[in-house]
């Protein structure tokens, strides 16, 4: 379906902001919203101890807020949750840390109100040279062996799987299982997998980023134990595609199945 040229079926959009020790971007991040294009923002607090909390409600956020750091997967539950609780109809995750760039909100949200699309996620890899724009060789080897093998598993041909500026229509987080995910960073990967296994239609839109120090950026460490769960998830996936084990995490939530795990 849809939405344009038919003002009876506008969507509502709401944009999430999943946002831990944001204080020092949240500003510059909303005030960089078309606001026009949006009906709503919520942004979930994962028990910063910064200002993150009061620049939020000072801006006047819809806010929600978890007593400690639960992680970057809780934190989207959330996010989505609390949004399709509002009647949206299509929701954005924009981080709150000025990486992706706001004004694109358009852009991200256009496939899925013309109906070509049911997720949208916005490629840094489309968006220009990623090593100019400041991210770290040891990331970009990383990401591109991670997206080439995810691209294998799945069977898609897709720029990138590792954004973090992506929009959902409520149909795909009505029926993906999200809430059976991580709770830490591999949430972004399972949901893709889900997804593509549950048949929904993924497309790309470039967006360029900024690599600064006031950005949330993961460490070597964390990098590589990210790259590892994500290996772990392709392979749970990959036995659950040949039937030999079954899990409820890849199985639609209007599905019924007589053995999961």
């Amino acid at each position: 379906m849809s939405f344009f040229g038919d003002q009876s079926t506008k969507p509502k959009v709401i944009v999430v902001m999943p946002a831990y020790n944001a204080a020092k971007t949240l500003k510059i991040t909303y005030e960089a919203i078309p606001h026009k294009v949006v009906d709503q923002i919520i942004l979930v607090d994962d028990g910063s101890t910064d200002k993150t909390l009061d620049i939020a409600r000072q801006l006047q956020l819809t806010v929600f807020v978890h007593t400690r750091n639960f992680g970057y997967g809780a934190n989207q539950k959330t996010c989505y949750a609390e949004a399709l609780k509002e009647e949206a109809d299509i929701v954005v995750m924009l981080h709150p840390d000025y990486q992706y760039d706001p004004t694109l909100l358009p852009e991200i949200i256009a496939p899925i109100k013309a109906g070509d699309a049911d997720i949208v996620l916005g490629s840094r890899f489309l968006g220009g040279n990623t090593l100019e724009q400041g991210m770290p060789w040891w990331k970009f080897i990383g990401n591109r062996f991670l997206t080439g093998l995810e691209n294998w598993t799945l069977g898609l041909k897709l720029a990138e799987y590792h954004t973090g500026y992506r929009a959902y229509s409520r149909r795909a987080l009505e029926q993906i299982p999200f809430s059976f995910n991580s709770d830490n960073f591999v949430f972004d990967q399972e949901i893709l997998v889900q997804a593509t296994h549950l048949g929904f239609r993924i497309k790309e839109v470039p967006v360029p980023t900024k690599y600064f120090p006031a950005a949330s950026s993961a460490s070597f460490v964390d990098s590589v134990i990210y790259g590892l769960s994500i290996l772990f998830l392709l392979g749970r996936f990959l036995l659950h595609k040949i039937s030999l084990v079954e899990f409820r995490q890849f199985q639609s939530l209007h599905s019924r199945y007589r053995r999961v795990y």
